[in-house]
């Protein structure tokens, strides 16, 4: 008589697999590397590559001498977690030893001490951006000016004698009166973390993991939409005081996170229903924190805080069973 195997979900199977859709991420996040090395030079280069090998090397070491399993850095997911820490701070020479020490903790403490990928509840490189933010916040907010020759890869602003302040930054100190034409924030010439200047780029990865259905559209449109919709009925009550919510979502890191960071599956809520709640929270606490908070940015807090909610959104927002 033959017995009926059982074992744990999934029991839907194709030929997907962590693998793959950890390089499809690698990929989308191309565009964004090209643009900030085309503007703020060699030095984006180094600390997204200084980045990516600490992650590596950090996940390599604590998987064969502290948990003694094998390893898994082929799976592209310590190369994801590398480029997304090295692209929430800024291109400056300081950052080559800072970097590491946030891969450390982005893998250390974020991702492994919990048991791995698929295991982690908060995104591993906001968990290293947020620790480097706190613990050395003049060289996370000290931004290079982006190069004046688009092609340079040496060129002469990405010095560290030259610093240039984010839109975020002048909403701050000057209100609105100085901050940046919307063409610069497109392009990306604009003071910022490498990840987060231009806003084409960052869409051109979003709409091909989208294509390649790694993420779905849910979180990004409810979480900028909600920033948009939020950040626009504060301006038509002061627009002296507060931004455009055009330059609200083109601005900082929202884009960015919106897309490649709030959309991590492992740290984000399973139902379409879910999802929506989840990134219409995330854009609220960001123009809050923006708003009224003691940083000009607020999309790593506003994201890290609902991680920390998505077992209970889970849990509220299920999805339907199968055959259902």
């Amino acid at each position: 008589m033959k017995l009926l195997n059982v074992s744990g979900s999934p029991h839907v199977h194709s030929d997907e697999s962590t693998k793959k859709i950890m390089w499809r991420v690698n990929i989308a996040l191309i565009p964004m590397l090209l643009v900030a090395i085309a503007f703020f030079g060699l030095n984006a280069l180094l600390v997204s590559l200084v980045s990516v090998a600490c992650c590596v090397l950090f996940q390599w070491l604590i998987e064969k001498f502290i948990l003694k399993v094998p390893s898994t850095i082929c799976d592209g997911s310590a190369v994801v977690t590398g480029l997304l820490l090295a692209f929430n701070v800024p291109a400056t020479r300081e950052m080559f030893w800072i970097v590491a020490i946030g891969a450390l903790v982005a893998i250390g403490i974020g991702k492994m001490s919990f048991g791995g990928l698929g295991k982690n509840p908060f995104n591993p490189a906001l968990v290293g951006r947020v620790f480097l933010l706190i613990s050395f916040p003049v060289q996370m907010t000290t931004w290079p000016k982006p190069g004046e020759n688009l092609f340079s890869m040496v060129s002469v602003p990405t010095t560290d004698a030259t610093t240039g302040a984010t839109p975020l930054g002048i909403l701050k100190e000057n209100g609105t009166d100085a901050l940046p034409q919307v063409w610069d924030m497109l392009l990306g010439h604009i003071g910022g973390s490498l990840g987060e200047v231009s806003a084409i780029a960052i869409l051109i990865g979003a709409i091909y993991l989208l294509c390649k259905k790694v993420i779905s559209w849910h979180i990004p449109v409810a979480f900028i939409g909600t920033a948009f919709v939020f950040s626009g009925i504060l301006w038509l009550i002061d627009p002296t005081a507060y931004m455009n919510p055009v330059y609200s979502i083109l601005s900082g890191g929202l884009m960015l996170g919106a897309c490649f960071m709030a959309t991590d599956m492992v740290t984000s809520p399973m139902a379409k229903s879910g999802q929506l709640l989840f990134g219409f929270g995330c854009g609220l606490l960001t123009i809050i924190i923006r708003t009224w908070g003691a940083y000009p940015e607020g999309v790593s807090f506003a994201i890290l805080l609902m991680n920390a909610v998505t077992p209970l959104i889970n849990r509220w927002c299920k999805p339907a069973r199968f055959a259902k």
